[in-house]
């Protein structure tokens, strides 16, 4: 199998960059910049080479850097944004800062002719994300695009088969993104294009099968996508000696705990123990207002849950759990910085009480998670459900989580799906959910004062969770969400939708 492999410098789309190089059927592997020499990069036999993004700049003694010698492989390169200064330091040219001002956002660049830029338009819309840029190129390289404030946009030598572009090709805002990928890692790099999710979804059954033969697995099953698609995974390759433990916290949408036992035990036979916790849950956050503490509380507390299960079954050696590669990049795993920590990577007690930890989704991106799910045999009504995380509404109650606020937020959330898909709004967005604010506001009902909280309606539109777009709802569902919440659900009197992308929002709020 032929593979590309992406050298993180900490940037935060290290994972998505590896994503879209899959999604043209190439295998790719992530590695830390201080982890691989170029007598691995050689051994493995990589077609090529990605350098990412990252927060610092060349000349900070702390920054990362990486061998020259690299450049002599005979291995072609893509450097994004830092990968592209630091390509450009490598090679003897020079980093500087913007003198006209950064570029953040969607930006307007110019296109030279280069087999990077094949069937990309003269002029077309990329993000930018960076305060440096290149101000002398290296010798032996030619400038190939630029911006108003950016003359350095992009670099290339031909016959070494080396390319930086200091904006972001992986992100969906750069028009053309994918296109200038996919022309490096075929057109350049030459890859045959010899991967696929079934040969993943086969390999990690086999993988599991050898590596899990005669241990017992205590997995973590939420109902969402993620561990549904990891518990039907598992039981392909265990069966028998894997149990599911379904923690009803408290914090789930509204019937949701019905449904997951109903359908796992039901429909799959799996071996699954639902543990009813919303008290113990709701004692250990009460007065807590930070989100990381939630986040951390209900993290620990999980584990602590599944321990005790583990205790009352007998012997349980592993410990398995739905991590996918957004939840490692926001909780700030290997170089990136610390977006948010999730229950399931950032929130885990060190005296966990298990042997290992399995993550077998820990390398895919939702998008894929859900086509892994489909070929696993799962119904379509499971694997598209919506999204809904780990430590669940608890990142959808800002301020302190008390019982009152669950039933409200779980009220609001449950009529704005109901709405969505009344209209055949829910194929227009790809996550869709109510928060409550801890914001209370003066209302009126009839000829009466109120005095209730507001909700918040939130819907993205995104293939792969690292970027989303706020979805542009028609007004005629967000006025029938807005009036059944209102006149339904006693304590909130107001309603607003959030018009914020990802970045700079994340796509929950906590």
């Amino acid at each position: 199998m032929e593979k590309i492999l992406v050298i993180d410098f900490g940037g935060q789309y290290c994972q998505l960059i590896a994503r879209r190089i899959r999604s043209e059927h190439v295998f790719a592997e992530i590695r830390a910049f201080n982890k691989i020499s170029c007598e691995d990069i050689v051994k493995e036999q990589y077609k090529g080479i990605v350098f990412t993004g990252g927060p610092n700049s060349v000349y900070d003694p702390k920054s990362p850097h990486f061998d020259p010698q690299i450049m002599d492989l005979g291995i072609p390169i893509l450097g994004i944004c830092y990968g592209h200064q630091l390509l450009s330091y490598m090679g003897g040219g020079k980093i500087a800062s913007a003198e006209s001002g950064s570029e953040y956002g969607k930006t307007t660049v110019f296109f030279d002719q280069s087999p990077l830029f094949k069937d990309v338009p003269v002029e077309s819309i990329c993000w930018m994300s960076h305060t440096d840029y290149v101000k002398d190129i290296p010798q032996g390289f030619k400038l190939i695009a630029h911006s108003a404030k950016c003359p350095c946009a992009a670099i290339a030598c031909d016959e070494k088969k080396l390319y930086g572009v200091q904006f972001h090709p992986e992100v969906t805002h750069t028009d053309f993104g994918q296109q200038m990928l996919r022309n490096f890692i075929i057109d350049i790099c030459g890859c045959r294009q010899d991967w696929n999710m079934d040969d993943y979804a086969k390999t990690s059954i086999e993988k599991y099968k050898a590596e899990l033969a005669g241990k017992k697995v205590l997995l973590a099953l939420s109902g969402g996508v993620d561990s549904s698609v990891a518990a039907v995974l598992l039981n392909q390759a265990i069966g028998s000696n894997l149990t599911c433990v379904f923690v009803d916290h408290g914090l789930l949408r509204k019937d949701e705990g019905d449904y997951v036992e109903k359908t796992f035990k039901g429909q799959f036979g799996i071996n699954l123990i639902r543990v009813n916790a919303q008290d113990r849950f709701l004692e250990k956050l009460r007065g807590v207002t930070d989100p990381e503490r939630k986040r951390k509380i209900i993290g620990e507390e999980f584990i602590r849950v599944f321990e005790e299960e583990a205790e009352k079954l007998g012997k349980m050696d592993v410990l398995a759990q739905g991590t996918i590669y957004p939840d490692v990049v926001e909780s700030g795993n290997g170089n990136s910085a610390v977006i948010k920590s999730h229950h399931n990577v950032g929130g885990l007690p060190e005296d966990i009480g298990f042997e290992a930890i399995v993550e077998p989704l820990r390398y895919l991106f939702k998008d894929e998670v859900r086509e892994i799910g489909e070929k696993l045999g799962l119904p379509r009504q499971l694997v598209w459900r919506q999204p809904f995380p780990g430590p669940g509404i608890a990142v959808r109650i800002t301020g302190e989580i008390t019982e009152e606020k669950i039933k409200l937020v779980q009220e609001a959330d449950a009529i704005f799906r109901e709405e969505m898909e009344k209209a055949h709004c829910d194929i227009m967005s790809n996550q869709y959910f109510a928060v409550l604010a801890d914001v209370k506001s003066v209302g009126v009902m009839g000829d009466f004062r109120t005095f209730g909280y507001t909700a918040v309606l939130r819907a993205v539109t995104t293939d792969d969770f690292m970027t989303a777009e706020w979805t542009r709802l028609p007004f005629e569902v967000l006025e029938a969400a807005s009036s059944r919440i209102t006149n339904e659900v006693k304590g909130i009197t107001r309603v607003v939708y959030d018009i914020t992308s990802k970045p700079p929002a994340t796509v929950e709020w906590l």
